[in-house]
C-alpha cells in the first residue's frame, strides 16, 4: 500500500462498506427529496421533522438518527449539527446531506462503529438554516464574483449576528456577581429576531443538546467561543482579543478533535491564513456580536464551535467528493466527542427525577443543568474533579470524580430535602420538540469500556 497522510489513516476505519455516490449541488427540492430518500431507506433509525419556516416559506427540515427515533432516552446524549446559515456557504450543507446517507448505509452494512454511535447517540442534522439565502447563491452559482449574495436571509439579515446578546450580561455578572448558566432572553426577543434564528432557538431550547457544530466557509480552520470579545463595544469589532471561556481547554481539546481528523485543515495553513493546529479562539479572529455558538454555550447546556470548511463558500461540483473525503473521518470524530466527561441522573430521596438541578465544577466558572427527565451531561476533559449538584428545596451535594479517556463516568445524585430553599429554580431544558422520553431499558447492552459508574452519590 502506498504511504497515506496520516489524517487519512482512520478513514480507513470506515472505507470498508462506502458505496458510490454522486456528488453534486442540492437545490431546495433536492435536498427534501434526499432527507426523505434517507428516511425510507433507514425508517427505523430516522425521523424527519422540521423546526419551523424561513422568511419565504420554506420548510426547516432535521433529521434526526437514533435507535428510538423521536425518544429522548435517559443518559443518551443529543447531539447537532447545522448547516447552511450563510445562504452562500454551502459545502457544509451537501456534507450533512452526505453523512446523512452515509449514517443510513453503514447502519444498514452493519458497520460496529456507526451501530455503536446512533445506539448511543441522538443525532440531529439540520442541511440548511438559511434555504432562501442559499436558493439565492445557487441561482449565480459558483462562478461569480458575488461573494455575498446570498449571505443573509430573505430580509437582508445576517442570522449569525441575530441571536439575543447574551455575552455582555456574562461579561457584567463575572465582574459584580450573577449566574453563569442559562443566562435569561429579553420578554421581547421573539419579536427581534428572525424567523430561522427564532426557530433554531426555540428548538435548541426544547431539546437538552450537550454538543454542536455549526458549519460556514470562506476560511479553513475550527473557531470556538467566545466569538466576541470583552473589548467589543469599546475596540470596535475588527479589533482582536483572545475571548476564553471558562471551558476553555475543553474547546481547544473539541477544535483539534475535528482540525487533526481533518484531512488538511490541522496544517494551519489555508486560504492565504495561517491558525496553529488550525484553531482558533472567534474573538482572537475578529470579535462577532449576537452569534450562535455563544448563544448555545450561554444559554443551554449545549457546547457549539463554528467549523469554516473551505475557503470557496460555493465550490465547484467536481471538489465535492474531495471535500467529503477530508471531512468524514472528522464529522464522525466530532459526533463521538458527546461521550466523555461525567453523565447521570438527579433523583429525590424517593427516587424522583429532579429537573432543572444545576451542576457545578470546582475551579470551572460555568454549571449545566438536569433535562426534563433528571438526566445531566458535563462534558469534561481527562482528570479528578469536584463535582456539586443542587436543586430547590434540597441540600446540595458533592463528590470527586476521577474522569478518563475511554467514555463518561456515570455519577448520579441523591439529593435530600433541606429545611430551607437557597437556590433559586433554573428551567428545565429538553422540553417540547423532543417528543416523549423512553426510561432506561435494562435487557440492552452496553459496551462496559464506555461506561464506568460510581452509582448514587
Amino acid at each position: 500500500m502506498p504511504d497515506l497522510p496520516s489524517a487519512f489513516l482512520p478513514l480507513l476505519l470506515l472505507s470498508k462498506f462506502v458505496t458510490p455516490v454522486t456528488f453534486r449541488h442540492h437545490r431546495y427540492d433536492d435536498l427534501v427529496r434526499t432527507l426523505y430518500k434517507v428516511h425510507n431507506q433507514c425508517p427505523d433509525i430516522t425521523r424527519l421533522y422540521n423546526i419551523g419556516r424561513s422568511v419565504k416559506g420554506r420548510y426547516l427540515y432535521v433529521l434526526e438518527f437514533s435507535d428510538f427515533p423521536g425518544i429522548h432516552e435517559p443518559l443518551e446524549p443529543e447531539v447537532k449539527y447545522v448547516g447552511n446559515m450563510h445562504g452562500n456557504e454551502v459545502l457544509g450543507r451537501e456534507l450533512l446531506l452526505q453523512l446523512s446517507e452515509f449514517l443510513c448505509e453503514e447502519f444498514r452494512n452493519r458497520n460496529q462503529r456507526i451501530l455503536r454511535l446512533i445506539q448511543d447517540t441522538r443525532i440531529h442534522i439540520l442541511p440548511s438554516m438559511n434555504p432562501d439565502g442559499y436558493e439565492v447563491a445557487a441561482a449565480q452559482g459558483p462562478n461569480t464574483s458575488g461573494y455575498l449574495v446570498g449571505r443573509n436571509n430573505a430580509n437582508g439579515v445576517d442570522l449569525n449576528r441575530n441571536f439575543p446578546d447574551l455575552n455582555t450580561y456574562f461579561y457584567y455578572n463575572s465582574k459584580y456577581g450573577g449566574p453563569n448558566h442559562h443566562l435569561p432572553l429579553p420578554d421581547n426577543w421573539k419579536s427581534q429576531v428572525e424567523p430561522e434564528t427564532r426557530a433554531v432557538i426555540q428548538w435548541i431550547r426544547s431539546l437538552n443538546f450537550v454538543l454542536s457544530a455549526n458549519m460556514h466557509g470562506g476560511a479553513v480552520v475550527a473557531n470556538y467561543p467566545y466569538d466576541k470579545s470583552l473589548e467589543h463595544r469599546f475596540r470596535g469589532p475588527h479589533r482582536t482579543s483572545n475571548s476564553p471561556t471558562p471551558d476553555d481547554e475543553l474547546f481547544q481539546t473539541l477544535a483539534k478533535v475535528y482540525s487533526y481528523a481533518h484531512g488538511w485543515m490541522h496544517q494551519g495553513w489555508n486560504c492565504g491564513d495561517y491558525f496553529p493546529d488550525g484553531i482558533t479562539n472567534g474573538a482572537s479572529w475578529y470579535s462577532l456580536s449576537k452569534g450562535m455558538q455563544d448563544f448555545n454555550y450561554l444559554h443551554t447546556n449545549c457546547f457549539e464551535i463554528t467549523i469554516e470548511l473551505s475557503c470557496d463558500k460555493f465550490p465547484r461540483q467536481e471538489e465535492l467528493q474531495r471535500e467529503w473525503l477530508g471531512n468524514r473521518e472528522a464529522l464522525i470524530q466530532f459526533l463521538e466527542q458527546v461521550h466523555q466527561g461525567i453523565k447521570g441522573m438527579v433523583l429525590d430521596e424517593n427516587a424522583n427525577n429532579l429537573t432543572g438541578a444545576v451542576i457545578s465544577v470546582t475551579g470551572i466558572n460555568h454549571d449545566v443543568t438536569s433535562g426534563e427527565y433528571g438526566d445531566y451531561f458535563r462534558l469534561l476533559l481527562p482528570g479528578t474533579y469536584s463535582v456539586t449538584a443542587k436543586a430547590p428545596g434540597y441540600d446540595p451535594k458533592t463528590v470527586t470524580v476521577t474522569v478518563g479517556p475511554a467514555g463518561p463516568t456515570v455519577v448520579d445524585f441523591q439529593l435530600k430535602r433541606s429545611s430551607s430553599q437557597v437556590y433559586p429554580g433554573q428551567r428545565a431544558p429538553g422540553r417540547g420538540q423532543g417528543g416523549r422520553a423512553k426510561q432506561p431499558r435494562t435487557s440492552r447492552k452496553k459496551d462496559p469500556a464506555t461506561k464506568r459508574h460510581r452509582g448514587p452519590a
